[in-house]
């Protein structure tokens, strides 16, 4: 049941209406059973995964909190890591290392491994194991009191609009939530509102659109000549960001609807003037989960030079395998772990250069440089990101390295993809330098209105409703 279809918005509609003629408890079990029946739908084999894990979790979480202080406490969070890490890693990277083992073996001249299972990819498990990972080891600090109630702590994994592609809320910013009252008010309905159809906007209107001009172009049917490569990877770096950054809108104005708030995972990242900048930017929820689970544990930035970039690197690595099981997801993450130590290298924090704080002209123009030249280097890794495959990722990146191909773009194809990344950018832009969301909602009503009418025109001419996945569903 995607948010892009029909089907969805009969289903949350009817939710809705059961939802507030309830209290909080009935709210939380009637929530959890239609969470379940959302996940179901896609496919209701793995509802018992979801089930063992949530409730495997919740009984290592109580576990952890009654033995504080003592080893055992240390075993129950390794137990319940393990754990999620086993039903992460058999679901998702099986074949992958099955498929790899037959390549190198087939290089060594020997025979091929014999047991291959298809195994399928549940739904949405990269999104809830981290959470769940995030749950046990808040608790272990104790920065969070276990859930006694078992139905509180299975909502809080399996909330639908968020469980399938995040964001990734830590338990201290979502669980609370579940224990409290909830009202529904008119001012949160309709930003809600709002912000879901924006969010569906951009799925269905800029997306879906940009995907049918990049797809052609990572399939080939250009060649590899840099003009074409060039409009790919622009065309699917507005893609992936509308894609993914849409379905977080959905996800947050369906929770602010019935009083929940979920936390925005993107913060306009193609005006980042680094990519430093950039991962504060982009994907918050999953940046915000590394650096607090994988490098602080590491050290940080604490002990040392070597260390530092050993961190970065290897979180960054970490965070090109979780999107996926493949070399090019591999390559990607140590792609972005370089630059973020480049970048170290090279002055760190002071490459970040703010828009507010450029008050000259020539500080403004270095700010609009530094994002042109950075979203460059972020367009080079959404190649490598989209590749299918190591030899089709290398000429592809070496095209790519003609900056001459800007220039050289099929005409006809970029005014087709600048006719829908330029509501976007006034869109975003209003924002950005209004430093407000959803800066329209303040503009007077004539403004409003024709806003209003333009958007609704795209969704009737443009709107592409054949209920294309969201990418991020993949992971």
């Amino acid at each position: 049941m995607l948010f892009n279809t029909l089907q969805f918005w009969i289903f949350f509609a009817f939710v809705l209406c059961v939802y507030a003629l309830l209290r909080r408890r009935g709210q939380n079990l009637f929530l959890l059973v239609a969470s379940y029946f959302f996940y179901a739908c896609w496919d209701w084999r793995f509802l018992s995964l979801l089930l063992l894990s949530s409730t495997t979790d919740w009984l290592l979480a109580n576990a952890i909190a009654r033995s504080r202080g003592t080893p055992k406490a240390k075993r129950w969070v390794a137990m319940s890591v393990l754990i999620n890490l086993l039903f992460l890693g058999f679901f998702k990277y099986f074949n992958f290392f099955v498929d790899s083992a037959d390549v190198l073996l087939a290089t060594l001249g020997l025979d091929p491994i014999t047991f291959h299972l298809n195994v399928v990819l549940p739904v949405g498990i990269s999104f809830y194991t981290f959470q769940s990972i995030s749950y046990i080891v808040d608790v272990y600090r104790s920065e969070i009191e276990p859930a006694r109630d078992p139905v509180e702590f299975a909502l809080f994994v399996a909330f639908f609009p968020h469980m399938v592609a995040g964001p990734i809320m830590h338990s201290s910013a979502l669980l609370p939530q579940m224990q409290q009252d909830r009202r529904m008010h008119f001012e949160d309905i309709a930003s809600g509102f709002n912000l879901a159809m924006w969010g569906l906007f951009k799925k269905v209107v800029v997306a879906d659109n940009l995907a049918a001009i990049a797809g052609p172009i990572f399939r080939h049917e250009h060649g590899f000549r840099p003009g074409p490569i060039h409009l790919g990877a622009m065309a699917f770096a507005f893609q992936i960001y509308c894609d993914f950054s849409g379905y977080t809108d959905i996800a947050r104005g369906v929770a602010r609807i019935m009083g929940f708030t979920l936390m925005d995972n993107f913060n306009y990242p193609y005006f980042s003037t680094s990519i430093t900048d950039f991962w504060r930017r982009w994907h918050i929820s999953l940046s915000s989960w590394l650096r607090d689970y994988l490098y602080l544990p590491l050290g940080g930035n604490r002990q040392g030079a070597l260390k530092t970039y050993r961190n970065l690197s290897l979180t960054m690595l970490l965070g090109g395998v979780w999107h996926g099981a493949g070399w090019t997801y591999v390559i990607w993450g140590a792609y972005q772990g370089a630059l973020l130590v480049l970048e170290r290298l090279f002055g760190g924090k002071r490459l970040i250069l703010e828009w507010s704080r450029a008050r000259t002209p020539w500080a403004r123009a270095a700010w609009v440089a530094r994002v042109l030249i950075c979203f460059h280097f972020v367009c080079l890794g959404w190649i490598i990101f989209r590749c299918e495959n190591v030899g089709a990722l290398w000429r592809m990146t070496r095209n790519f390295m003609d900056v001459r191909g800007w220039l050289r773009m099929p005409h006809e194809m970029t005014l087709h993809a600048a006719l829908f990344i330029a509501p976007l950018l006034v869109v975003d832009l209003v924002d950005f330098f209004v430093g407000r969301e959803q800066a329209i909602l303040r503009a007077p009503w004539p403004l409003r209105a024709l806003v209003y009418l333009v958007a609704l025109y795209a969704f009737i001419v443009f709107g592409r409703f054949e209920s294309n996945a969201f990418i991020y569903f993949q992971f």
